[in-house]
């Protein structure tokens, strides 16, 4: 599909029909859906108590601030949110990151009426710290001995549902038009989390992580999937805990309107999980099919603009 030099397909012999038949693994935990729901509720039940300071905004009609407001555990977390300058806020929209982490808010995404949070995942950015590695391989296997103690459950608490508190905390004329939109590590977490939260009324996920584990683990990449894939060969105990954390099993329980951006080539985060998240969802979903995903190629900058056409229009016709 692409020339390039990496030692594995990053296609996996896959083709588009191939992709749109991968269903989510099964069976899932009988107490699955519990787990997420108990984790949900610990986090709705925090104050996250938004602290607010506005900052030097690059565009004329938005005004910036960092912002910080406290996850479970007690955990503060920090971010950006932009709103109007000079319009009402009429809607909310939580916007995670990459494994990459963020140094500032997305500025390029059309968004009107909006006032937008970019939380930054514990251990990340501005929520660095906390005993946890900015390092992708070494975050990702943060707790992952124990399902209770696994990072990533946090990360949905930080980059969701308190994040959600946060914004409507501040913007409860919001409430009505709260969306989400991630990409990478941000839309993995958010398949993971949206399910369980009634808040949420449409999202976006961009070539999403940690679908369909059992596969993954198959699968060679230069994502933090590897440093996964490597732990599992060397302990054979992460998939205890990470059927629990399977991005395309809590797609199952997603009903609010999706829309997908999933790659048929991707060095990072393998197309197959990318795909099963997509194929198991159970509510409305609009599929994106990207040439590749995390690959500067020819085609990048004009896949990028129609993306983003398709984006600005789910987004907006809510």
């Amino acid at each position: 599909m692409f020339r390039h030099d990496y030692p594995f397909d990053p296609a996996y012999a896959y083709d588009l029909n191939a992709l749109l038949r991968i269903a989510a693994p099964t069976p899932e935990p009988a107490d699955f859906a519990a787990f997420w729901r108990e984790l949900h509720a610990r986090a709705r039940a925090v104050p996250v108590a938004p602290v607010l300071r506005e900052v030097s905004s690059p565009q004329p009609r938005l005004r910036v601030f960092t912002v910080e407001f406290t996850s479970l555990d007690g955990v503060r977390i920090g971010g950006w949110l932009t709103r109007p300058r000079d319009a009402p806020v009429e809607r909310a929209v939580v916007i995670s990151h990459g494994y990459g982490g963020r140094e500032q808010p997305d500025f390029h995404l059309f968004l009107p009426r909006a006032a937008i949070l970019f939380p930054c995942a514990r251990g990340i950015s501005r929520s660095a710290g906390g005993g946890i590695s900015s390092n992708p391989d070494e975050h990702v296997l943060h707790g992952i001995d124990r399902r209770e103690h696994y990072v990533q459950g946090a990360c949905a608490a930080d980059t969701v549902w308190c994040a959600a508190s946060a914004v409507l905390d501040l913007f409860p004329m919001a409430a009505r038009h709260l969306q989400y939109l991630g990409i990478s590590f941000g839309g993995g977490i958010g398949a993971l989390a949206l399910p369980w939260d009634e808040r949420f009324h449409r999202a976006h996920l961009n070539v999403p992580s940690f679908g369909h584990h059992p596969l993954r683990l198959a699968l060679p990449c230069i994502g933090s999937g590897e440093a996964v894939r490597r732990y599992q060969q060397r302990t054979g105990r992460a998939l205890d805990t990470l059927r629990y954390f399977d991005a395309a099993s809590a797609a199952r329980y997603l009903r609010i309107p999706v829309h997908v951006a999933a790659a048929r080539f991707d060095p990072v985060v393998p197309p197959p999980g990318q795909f099963a998240i997509y194929n198991a969802l159970a509510g409305p979903r609009e599929l994106f099919v990207l040439q590749a995903g995390h690959f500067e190629h020819a085609g990048t900058a004009a896949e990028n603009a129609r993306l983003l056409d398709a984006l600005a229009y789910f987004c907006n016709c809510a």
